[in-house]
């Protein structure tokens, strides 16, 4: 089928953007209606299309114009008024032999181009937050994560990417809860909640999220946002609060405890130490030195529990480390766990005193003593508790 001139000059003046006949030049030899319509006045054969572009415009239509084909964005200057920014389609014209125009059309893109600079802006915003943030398909598919959820989670991008988000799954919230999680968030609204993780090493971590539905124009959840906050050193501060809660409430046990078992045992020490005095009988004197330690024993612990529970002053004064790994000895291995566990303790000789907050020095080793303790359970083995001077530093080393 064969097309008059009449229907290529129709269709010309009915494109729907601005279009120019150009020379290889970019002399202007033609516009179709559209552009009539927007350059009141404008000379054709006498007026260059590069009057209309900036100079870095002119830079890319110059090498368009070396191309068959090329699509490019700048400004366009209809007036100084007038600016859009605009997407230039250039197309080669071989109508005639040994002459090269070219059809030039321009769509105002100035709407659609703000759009992608806000999603550029929103991107880096989100790629740059020290926030671990996680984008979803609407099949639950991980399809972004920024460098801060790499970091977080112990995982590559490309670890993660086609994964679903149960990958760090620690198993501490149950199916229950992300069943009404996500009602909520499939329901058009966001949910927040905290969460415990576990990074690709095995390490629990805990954030705080909230995942957000991604609407479309039709008002269909296309994916979701999930934005976390780091809180574990808040969770770990929180606990330590909680244990802080309740060595207060033990030393108020064990002052207790110190008062009401203290004079029973003062009474039976005095027994014990009267019958020794008044009895000749072998067996019994034995017997009554073996009962007489077991309550010097039971004193000890007591007094070893109340000077453990006291408040601290945080006074930092000189102080025997070796004195403190006593301590801290003697009130861990009366625990039932340690009935299979040996403590082989080798104390350096003369070691200088330092200055340091005692109570706080005796809970840490206890602090040590207890995972040491607690990773041994059930194993006959052994801890070795070693102290030593290594140049202007005390060392202490504690290994199961």
């Amino acid at each position: 089928m064969t097309f008059s001139v009449e229907f290529y000059d129709r269709v010309f003046h009915n494109l729907p953007d601005y279009a120019f006949i150009i020379g290889g030049e970019g002399k202007i030899l033609d516009c179709n209606s559209n552009a009539k319509e927007k350059i009141r006045g404008l000379k054709l054969d006498n007026t260059s299309i590069h009057s209309f572009l900036n100079q870095e415009g002119s830079k890319l239509l110059n090498e368009a114009l070396l191309t068959t084909n090329k699509i490019f964005r700048t400004r366009f200057i209809f007036s100084p008024e007038d600016t859009p920014f605009a997407e230039i389609t250039i197309l080669r014209l071989d109508v005639e032999p040994n002459v090269v125009d070219y059809l030039m059309m321009i769509k105002d893109v100035t709407e659609q181009y703000a759009k992608e600079v806000d999603l550029l802006r929103f991107s880096e915003v989100i790629h740059r937050t020290v926030n671990p943030t996680q984008i979803t398909n609407a099949n639950g598919k991980i399809i972004y994560v920024n460098p801060a959820f790499e970091k977080v989670s112990g995982y590559s991008r490309e670890e993660l990417i086609g994964k679903n988000p149960n990958i760090l799954n620690s198993g501490k919230q149950g199916k229950a809860y992300w069943r009404k999680a996500w009602d909520q968030i499939l329901s058009g609204e966001q949910w927040m909640g905290q969460v415990q993780n576990r990074r690709k090493n095995g390490e629990l971590f805990y954030t705080e999220v909230v995942i957000s539905p991604i609407i479309d124009e039709n008002q269909d959840v296309i994916g979701f946002l999930g934005a976390h906050r780091d809180i574990t050193d808040q969770k770990l501060l929180e606990q330590q609060l909680v244990r802080s809660q309740k060595m207060e409430t033990f030393g108020t046990l064990a002052a207790g405890i110190a008062h009401e078992v203290g004079n029973p045992l003062t009474s039976i020490s005095s027994l014990v130490q009267l019958i020794q005095r008044t009895t000749k009988d072998e067996f019994v004197g034995d017997k009554l030195e073996l009962v007489k330690n077991q309550v010097n024993r039971i004193n000890k612990i007591i007094r070893e529990l109340v000077d453990f529970s006291r408040p601290s002053g945080y006074v930092m004064q000189n102080v025997d480390v070796n004195s403190v790994i006593k301590d801290a000895i003697n009130i861990v291995q009366y625990g039932k766990k340690v009935r299979d566990i040996t403590f082989d303790v080798s104390l350096g000789q003369n070691l200088p005193q330092v200055q340091v907050v005692a109570d706080q020095l005796v809970q840490v080793f206890i602090n040590i003593l207890m995972n040491a303790v607690d990773a041994c359970e059930g194993l006959k083995t052994t801890i070795k508790i070693t102290s030593q001077h290594v140049d202007e530093k005390v060392d202490v080393l504690i290994s199961d």
